[in-house]
C-alpha cells in the first residue's frame, strides 16, 4: 500500500474550490451519461461525445481554479492540473467498453494514459484562452487519435510510442529523450495483434487484426530512444516539471508499460500518476529512478515535453 503526504500546493488548491462547485457535485452524485455532439457545436468534427454531467462539473472546476494561471508554462500547468485530480479513482479500460469508437470523456475515473491525455488537453484548452467544453473536446480528440481525427477503433493511438510520434508530428509535444542522452530503443511491436483476445474490439472484429499488425510494423520502423533506468538519476537535472514520462518495458512485443507526469520534489523526480497499485491518482513518494531500479520488466523512460498551442 502507498502512503504519502499531500503537498501544501495541492492541499491549498483543493481548499480554494468554491462552495458553488461542491454543491453542484453533490447534486450530480449519480452520473448521467450523455451521448451528443458538443453542446451548441455544429462544427466539431467528432460525431459523438460521451460524457456525464459530473465530467462537466469537474472540468468547470479546473477551469475556475486554473484559468488565472494560463500564462504559466505548459509544464507548470500540467502539474497543477494533475494535482487537481489527486485522489481520483484508478479505473482501467474506460475507453474499451463500447461497441462503437466514440470520444469518451471520463474525468471521474482515470487510467495512466487517460490521465495524461486529459491533463494535456485541459492544459492546451486553458492556454488557448478559450476554456470551454467544446474546445476541450476538440483538444482531446486531437491528442487521442491519429492525425487528430476519430475514425474508428484503429485510429486511436493505442501504443504510446505511436502516441508520442504522432503528437510530436502534430506539434503538441516534443520527444526530448535523445537530447537528454537517450540511447536507441529499437522496437518490434506485435502485442496487440498476437494477443487480440485481450482486446474486446479486436476479439469481436478479427478482420481488424491484420490492419493492426501492419500498423505495428509502421511504428516499429520509427526511431525511438530511451534513457536507461540506471542512467536516469544522472539526467534528472534536465527533466522539467510537467514532462511526461513513458516507462519503457522489455516485455516482448510492447513498448511502454506506464505513463505519468514528472514533478520534482527536494531535487528528485517523482511521478504524478494514476496508479493501478494505489487505485487512485497520487504523487509517488519514491523518486522515479528508485521506483524503476528493482523492476525487472522496466528498462527506462522516454521523456516527452508538452508544447504550448501556436497562436
Amino acid at each position: 500500500m502507498f502512503s504519502f503526504t499531500e503537498d501544501p500546493q495541492a492541499k491549498t488548491i483543493r481548499m480554494k474550490r468554491s462552495l458553488k462547485y461542491l454543491l453542484l457535485i453533490a447534486v450530480l452524485a449519480v452520473p448521467f451519461v450523455t451521448k451528443a455532439a458538443s453542446p451548441k457545436d455544429t462544427t466539431n468534427p467528432t460525431s459523438d461525445v460521451i460524457y456525464s454531467d459530473q465530467d462537466k462539473v469537474i472540468l468547470d472546476r479546473i477551469f475556475h481554479d486554473l484559468e488565472p494561471q494560463k500564462d504559466s508554462s505548459m509544464g507548470q500547468l500540467m502539474v497543477m492540473i494533475g494535482k487537481e485530480f489527486l485522489g481520483t479513482p484508478y479505473v482501467a479500460h474506460t475507453l474499451d467498453n463500447r461497441d462503437k469508437e466514440e470520444l469518451i470523456i471520463n474525468l471521474r475515473e482515470l487510467d495512466c494514459t487517460t490521465f495524461v491525455e486529459n491533463c494535456l488537453a485541459i492544459a492546451r484548452t486553458i492556454k488557448s484562452g478559450k476554456p470551454t467544453f467544446r474546445k476541450f473536446t476538440r483538444e482531446l480528440e486531437n491528442v487521442r487519435y491519429r492525425n487528430g481525427k476519430l475514425d474508428g477503433y484503429l485510429s486511436r493511438l493505442h501504443y504510446f510510442s505511436d502516441w508520442i510520434a504522432n503528437n510530436e508530428k502534430k506539434g503538441l509535444v516534443e520527444d526530448v529523450t535523445y537530447q537528454l542522452g537517450g540511447t536507441p530503443d529499437p522496437l518490434t511491436l506485435n502485442f496487440m495483434s498476437t494477443h487480440a483476445d485481450l482486446y474486446p474490439q479486436l476479439k469481436k472484429h478479427p478482420e481488424w487484426v491484420p490492419q493492426m499488425a501492419e500498423r505495428e510494423k509502421e511504428i516499429s520502423a520509427h526511431s525511438f530512444y530511451l534513457i536507461k533506468k540506471q542512467d536516469l538519476e544522472e539526467v534528472e537535472s534536465g527533466i522539467q516539471d510537467g514532462d511526461i514520462a513513458a516507462l519503457t518495458t522489455n516485455i516482448k512485443g510492447l513498448d511502454i508499460s506506464h505513463v505519468g507526469i514528472m514533478v520534482k520534489e527536494n531535487g528528485r523526480v517523482h511521478l504524478l500518476q494514476a496508479s493501478s497499485l494505489a487505485k487512485k491518482v497520487i504523487i509517488d513518494p519514491t523518486p522515479l529512478a528508485d521506483y524503476l531500479a528493482p523492476r525487472k520488466n522496466a528498462s527506462g523512460i522516454m521523456v516527452v515535453r508538452p508544447l504550448s498551442p501556436k497562436d
